[in-house]
């Protein structure tokens, strides 16, 4: 049961939505867009460069950066995470994490330790802060004039009892793990089925830079490369670009525009909420474990009548299984749904929202496992087939439809 229910917990993570993950660790690990110029550096290997992230311990920085991101998401998709920009409603941070899964975004950084970080979405006039400071987590919305807070008592204590020297969990609760240790997982995470490789150097906010390329060895994902700008000198990662296999602008293109690895003063994390703010308090151990993280197709209620009230992470009594590894890993979720997309689609009273989501989805496809439709991004796709089975991965449509051919 155990085993069950950590893989239900995987696979929720993998639905289409779930590109908004992407987008909050490369942001979490606050790299950066490259200048122009290639400079004349010693030659390394990729273990070298592996090695050199791995034994970067900077900790403290401030700068600004940005995130651009581009999924090809459909209109109705692409609504639902939040079109505009990260200012504006409710101040809690995983409300406007999702947003960064559409278009691009500036953001200041600052980081002092396991203790104190602080990131500022940018958007005109108006920002979002989101700030750690000892025992006490932030949120602000300066167009609502909302306030989020949170103790951090877990991650105060640890901090003391590790004297900073075992911060990563803590630093991963905030949603701000430090670009060597996001490095360093990305690296664990691509094993046995990724060529590592060292790219052309760069400068990324006029520092000079080296690439690490890593790229699937087998066909079928939708990721081409991912690239990621590692400084000369002190080993942080300034920069991630991951590249789809079909070619185009990069899926997600992050990183620092400025940077600066001095000390910065301690007022940065200061926080008082304003005279007047709605002020909410957080809570880690919302309902599920899952709190409201990513709100948007798994919640649609169009996606709700389609799976009979099951839902993408398969519901009561759902059952879901990992097939494949690596960059080719899918996940097949037996919702349970008590209707086929047919008897939707053709349901003269079936709720609007369904038949929209239906609308939203990609053409039909059929194979041994029957008929079913497509959701597609530049990442993440997701095979729903009439009988209410859920192929989702970030691997092509044709790999989807083999993997329900051979697991109907």
């Amino acid at each position: 049961m155990a085993t069950n229910a950590k893989t239900r917990k995987a696979a929720r993570y993998a639905v289409p939505v779930a590109v908004a993950g992407v987008a909050a660790a490369t942001v979490a690990m606050v790299p950066a867009f490259a200048n122009s110029g290639s400079p004349d550096l010693p030659k390394v290997t990729a273990q070298q460069l592996i090695e050199k992230v791995a034994a970067s311990d900077v900790q403290q920085l401030s700068g600004s950066a940005k995130i651009s991101t581009d999924l090809g998401l459909p209109a109705l998709a692409s609504g639902l995470l939040g079109g505009g920009g990260i200012a504006g409603g409710s101040a809690n941070p995983e409300d406007k994490i999702a947003q960064l899964a559409n278009g691009t975004h500036t953001v200041r950084v600052a980081a002092d330790g396991p203790d104190r970080q602080k990131l500022t979405f940018v958007d005109g006039k108006d920002e979002y802060s989101l700030i750690h400071n000892g025992a006490d987590v932030w949120g602000y919305d300066s167009k609502a004039n909302e306030v989020w807070h949170e103790k951090d008592t877990e991650g105060a204590a640890q901090g003391k009892d590790q004297q900073g020297k075992d911060h990563k969990k803590t630093a991963d609760r905030r949603g701000g793990a430090s670009p060597q240790q996001l490095a360093q997982d990305i690296l664990k995470a691509a094993g046995p089925t990724t060529d590592v490789s060292v790219g052309d150097t760069a400068q990324v906010a006029g520092r000079d830079a080296y690439q690490l390329v890593l790229k699937p060895k087998h066909g079928g994902s939708t990721v081409g490369s991912v690239k990621i700008a590692v400084d000369a000198k002190n080993g942080v990662p300034l920069r991630v670009q991951l590249l789809a296999a079909e070619g185009g602008k990069p899926i997600v293109d992050a990183g620092f525009t400025k940077v600066d690895f001095a000390k910065p003063s301690a007022d940065t994390f200061a926080f008082t909420a304003p005279k007047g703010a709605k002020v909410s308090e957080g809570s880690d151990h919302a309902p599920g474990g899952r709190g409201k993280e990513f709100k948007g197709l798994e919640s649609f209620p169009g996606l709700d009548a389609l799976t009979g009230g099951a839902g993408l992470d398969g519901g009561k009594g759902g059952e879901t299984k990992v097939l494949g590894e690596g960059w080719s890993t899918i996940a097949r979720i037996d919702t349970g749904a008590g209707k086929s997309l047919k008897d939707i689609e053709n349901d003269k009273n079936a709720p609007k929202e369904a038949k929209q989501f239906l609308d939203s989805l990609g053409g039909k496809v059929t194979g041994k496992f029957g008929e079913g439709r497509v959701f597609k991004t530049r990442l993440v796709n997701a095979l729903i087939t009439d009988d209410g089975k859920v192929y989702v991965g970030a691997v092509t449509k044709d790999a989807l439809v083999k993997a329900a051919d051979a697991n109907k």
